[in-house]
């Protein structure tokens, strides 16, 4: 066998084994690690027989480990943030909001919202918020398990149709393939689809009321804060949040930074509100106390999982896939519907990565003398629909996104589970969203 088909099998293999992690009952975290070092020690011994072009073992590592670092970071950085206005009692307000009588009346409030703030934030972010608050919600666990599977759907979709709202769209942003409003005007209405559609479906799970929610001494007395340094701490925390794209844009530094920039500055303000305190007063919410509640297993699953998907992009495979698809379908629709298919499978970035390198985009030029070559031109129905595809694609499966490996460690969910009832739910608004964005090209925008 060949050292590429070996790595592959390799990552089969690993990922059979996440996929049963219910039956197995090894964490996903440990087999994501060991099939990232299996595979890359597969690469490193096989990498003279490959004759790469250009390949170095130790630089290859090296930026692929920065590559995903900057996923990480931001995870390990939001996650505190969040965990420090949350601690604060900061969303009790927005607990407070989506207050409901019923279930069902709960799950649409939680799934506009969720899509909402996915736009205005990013997917991973508010994905954080949204399981945060419905801790407070919905104490019954299998009801909660519906709604995280909305939120995971929510957040995708409302990223897709937004250019700091997910990772790929971000990168389309950046490399001039899609501007914000030509992504914002054409694929808003495909992703409410992609959620609205799931949500009326999920909605069938729940029945009945729910249960008052009282708000605990604990809870009514979080601290011997003030009411104006909580508010301080949220204004922080969550305006902090919505400016890290305005960071980005302004800087052109990668996200993590905007995210470490608001958690230093929360950690100086912190440190100053309870500069009087003891260090170990169990009153005070320092930051210290709240870096251990960080996932590590969370952390260590997503750095195996892209750097195991980062040996598939660094032997060819991602794009002999994309070439592959090109040459025997050629439609657009169905290329990029195929792409969205498969990064609910493997991470989305470098998939997108690979359609960005794969393909051009077509100048006013080459338009001028080939209009065929629309569709690839800034703007056009490809990059679109890469856009969409790449972000709302990914809630097919529990780890197709960020979002939804987030959210499958903070509530536990397994693969099995989502892979059974929800992953048919999601795919059929993914379809739906497609449909609907041909229609607009076909009597709208075109």
């Amino acid at each position: 066998m060949s050292t590429i088909t070996v790595i592959v099998v390799a990552f089969i293999i690993g990922y059979a084994f996440i996929a049963l992690e219910a039956i197995t009952k090894i964490n996903k975290a440990a087999i994501a690690i060991v099939m990232c070092v299996v595979c890359w020690t597969l690469l490193a011994m096989g990498a003279d027989a490959l004759s790469l072009p250009g390949f170095e073992l130790n630089h290859a590592i090296e930026r692929n480990l920065g590559e995903a670092g900057t996923t990480l970071f931001f995870l390990m950085g939001a996650m505190t943030i969040v965990e420090i206005v949350d601690q604060h009692g900061g969303f009790n307000w927005v607990r407070g909001a989506l207050m409901s009588r019923t279930k069902r009346s709960l799950l649409w409030k939680i799934a506009f919202m969720t899509a909402i703030l996915s736009a205005i934030l990013d997917n991973l972010t508010t994905s954080i918020v949204m399981i945060m608050i419905l801790r407070k919600l919905v104490h019954d666990r299998q009801d909660r398990l519906w709604y995280a599977a909305c939120v995971i759907i929510a957040a995708n979709a409302g990223g897709a149709f937004s250019p700091i709202g997910d990772v790929t769209t971000i990168m389309l942003w950046n490399g001039k393939m899609i501007t914000a409003l030509g992504v914002i005007s054409e694929i808003i209405i495909p992703s409410f689809l992609a959620f609205v559609i799931p949500t009326a479906v999920l909605q069938f799970k729940l029945h009945g009321e729910l249960p008052e929610v009282k708000i605990t001494e604990k809870e009514a007395n979080i601290s011997e804060l003030t009411i104006f340094q909580r508010k301080l701490i949220f204004a922080l925390g969550v305006g902090g949040l919505c400016c890290v794209p305005v960071f980005h844009t302004l800087t052109h530094l990668p996200a993590f930074m905007g995210i470490l920039a608001v958690l230093g500055v929360l950690w100086c303000t912190t440190e100053i509100i309870y500069r009087h305190k003891e260090e170990h007063d169990p009153m005070t919410k320092r930051v210290v106390q709240m870096l251990s509640r960080i996932d590590m297993a969370t952390i260590m699953f997503f750095l195996g999982i892209l750097m195991a998907v980062a040996t598939l992009s660094e032997i060819g495979v991602l794009t002999a896939v994309g070439e592959w698809l090109d040459e025997t379908v050629g439609n657009d629709y169905l290329v990029t519907g195929a792409i969205g298919i498969l990064s609910s499978i493997v991470d989305n970035v470098p998939l997108v990565a690979g359609a960005m390198k794969m393909y051009t985009v077509t100048t006013a030029e080459m338009l001028a003398t080939n209009p065929e070559l629309a569709n690839l031109a800034v703007d056009g129905v490809f990059w679109q629909l890469l856009a969409y595809c790449a972000g709302v694609g990914g809630s097919m499966l529990i780890i197709g996104s960020a979002a939804g490996v987030v959210v499958m460690g903070l509530e536990h969910i397994s693969f099995g589970w989502y892979m059974k009832n929800i992953t048919w739910i999601a795919f059929v608004g993914y379809l739906a969203g497609m449909l609907c964005y041909w229609l607009m090209n076909m009597f709208i925008l075109g």
